[in-house]
This record gives structure tokens, sequence and C-alpha cells, in this order.
């Protein structure tokens, strides 16, 4: 998400962002790594201090814009994306992160968080998703697998786990991506990319909370199985991943992805699928969206990057073609018009 205030260029460090407040997340938490990697962006970006602002809900993920030396709002549960989006309604030149957790975005917040991103305002969100209540202390979550022991559910979660990126392409995003807590540069890389496009951005991260979750993406962090657990999406070449690279997919005459060996059975690379994440049509990026494991290697990066006008865009046209078209209005002869009446 670009802004262009005309002003120069400002040089500051990733120092400049730390904010004051000691950081109260538990040690080891791979939210730290987030914060990291955004307070290492923002310098790269050239954007003042003043026009950019952190939103947050409610969770470990919300304590985000106390860490940020920029302007910020703790907000309340579920709610930040009407907040965010009353921010970039108000002054289209702000840069506007919302950051957020799978229960806030995905529990109370489900209905706010379909409207910012089905209405593509220019805002870029980053949900944090460990798969459990971390700041309540360990209950299931939106995103809890099947069966998933906790506070909440001692003899396993019979719900069914929403799958956020699935959530996000749903609501028609023009940008979804992922990424994850041990991949810094992979991180930076993906966080710039929302960034620069223009229009909402939905960034799932996956993140592990080591007090009430521990382990949750050790199956694709581990660097004994992640090469073979991780699909990395690079725009323009084949979807492969494997310890040898030699490991791809490929569509099935039925239209099923499938996973094949490149060299065997005849299998080239030109059988594999190509990423393309700027299809207009959305079934692309849902296949991916759905590849998980055991049978499938899951994809980290940008799934879908299409273009749309922002919300914001909309908005600040219609208000100038109903100035133009009905004069500026009197907000006083607007009240005091119609049927009214005094109250004694």
């Amino acid at each position: 998400m670009s802004t262009d205030s005309g002003a120069a260029p400002v040089k500051l460090t990733k120092k400049d962002f730390s904010s004051d407040q000691d950081v109260r997340w538990c040690p080891g938490c791979g939210d730290y790594s987030i914060l990291a990697a955004v307070q290492r962006l923002m310098p790269e970006l050239g954007v003042p201090k003043e026009d950019l602002v952190f939103v947050s809900g409610i969770g470990c993920s919300s304590r985000f814009p106390y860490y940020m030396d920029t302007y910020g709002f703790h907000s309340i549960h579920g709610r930040a994306p009407a907040v965010a989006t009353g921010v970039k309604l108000a002054n289209p030149d702000l840069s506007v992160w919302l950051i957020t957790g799978d229960g806030d975005a995905l529990s109370i917040g489900g209905n706010h968080l379909l409207h910012i991103l089905r209405r593509n305002v220019n805002v870029n969100i980053i949900l944090f998703n460990n798969r459990i209540y971390g700041l309540t202390k360990g209950q299931f979550s939106p995103t809890s697998e099947v069966g998933k022991n906790t506070k909440s559910s001692p003899w396993g979660n019979i719900d069914a786990p929403l799958n956020p990126i699935a959530v996000a392409l749903g609501a028609n995003a023009t940008f979804v991506a992922r990424t994850v807590d041990k991949d810094p540069k992979h991180m930076i890389q993906t966080f710039r990319e929302a960034y620069e496009h223009d229009g909402v951005s939905f960034v799932e991260v996956f993140q592990n909370c080591n007090i009430f979750n521990d382990g949750a993406f050790f199956n694709l962090t581990d660097k004994d199985v992640k090469d073979d657990n991780q699909l990395r999406l690079i725009e323009g070449e084949a979807l492969r991943f494997g310890k040898e690279g030699n490991k791809g997919i490929r569509i099935t005459a039925s239209g099923s992805p499938e996973i094949v060996t490149v060299g065997e059975n005849g299998v080239s690379e030109d059988d594999l699928l190509k990423h393309d994440p700027n299809q207009a049509n959305p079934s692309y990026a849902s296949m991916l969206a759905h590849l998980d494991l055991p049978e499938f290697p899951v994809p980290f990066g940008v799934l879908r990057r299409v273009p749309g006008t922002p919300y914001e865009d909309h908005m600040h046209a219609q208000l100038a073609n109903a100035k133009l078209t009905a004069g500026a209005g009197d907000l006083e002869k607007l009240i005091r018009g119609g049927e009214t009446w005094t109250v004694e």
C-alpha cells in the first residue's frame, strides 16, 4: 500500500520505530520475530513515522501498536477492521497496518474482517495465527485443529478449523499471502509486497505460541522436514519442492492437483504448474490455499495479487460527485429539516 505525501524520503532506522515500552510477550514467542521484521522493514519504505498508523484489536498480537514508535490504536475485540477503515477513509494518505490474531479476526471479528476485505480498503492486514487463544491462557481458537486438547476442549476440539487464506479469498481480497515467523527474510519480503499493493492486503503469519501451543508448526519449520513440507511460491517459476527440488505439482485430467517427481515416468518441469498470482479468477489461488499436510506441502508466499480500485477512492469520488451535483450542503439545515420536534 503506497503513500505519497509529497515529502522527501525520510531516512530512518529500525531503532526509530522501536517505542520506549517494554515488550511484554512471553520469552520465545514468535511475536518478537514478527515485530522485528516490521521494524526492519519500515525504514526501507521511506514513509514518515507520522504517516504510519498501526491498529489492533484484542489478544497477544494486539499489543503491537505499543511497541511501534508511530501512531496507533489498541482498539476493541474484533473491531480493528472498523477502526482501520475509519482511519483510512479520514486520511487516505496514511499508511495503515492492521495487526490481529486468529481469535480476534476470525471469531468475534469475523464479520468485520470480511467487509474490509470485500471493500478493498487500502489497508495492510497481518494476521498472527498460532492456532490457540494465548492471552486468555490456552483455549481452542477458530484455527485449532480437530481433536486439539485445550483448557476449553479437554476431550478434544470438535469444531472444523477455518482456513484464513481461504476466508480472505472467499471475500475476494485482492492480495493474499502467507509467511512464517521462523523466516524473517521471507516475512520482510512478503510484508513489503503487501505494502506495495494498491488495495487491501492480507498476510497470514504462522506464529509459534511456545507456552500454550508449542510446536504447532514445527512440521513446517524444522530443518529436517521444511524442504519437503513447504511449497515456496515464486512468480513465474514451477511449483517445486523437496530436499532435492525434484518434487512438483501438476493438474490431472480431472482438474485436481497431484504430486509428481520430475525425471520419473516421463515427467518434466514443463508438466508442472507455473506460479501466477495475477489471475483474476481466484480458483487457482483457492486451489493453493487448500493444499495441506500430510498429502501436500503447505504454500508460502503470495497466492493472489490482482488490481482493484481501493474503497476510499470510490468513496471520495462519490463525495466529490455529490458536491458537484447537489452542492456542498448545509449540515445545520439538514439536521433541522424534515420532521423535527422539541422535547421539553
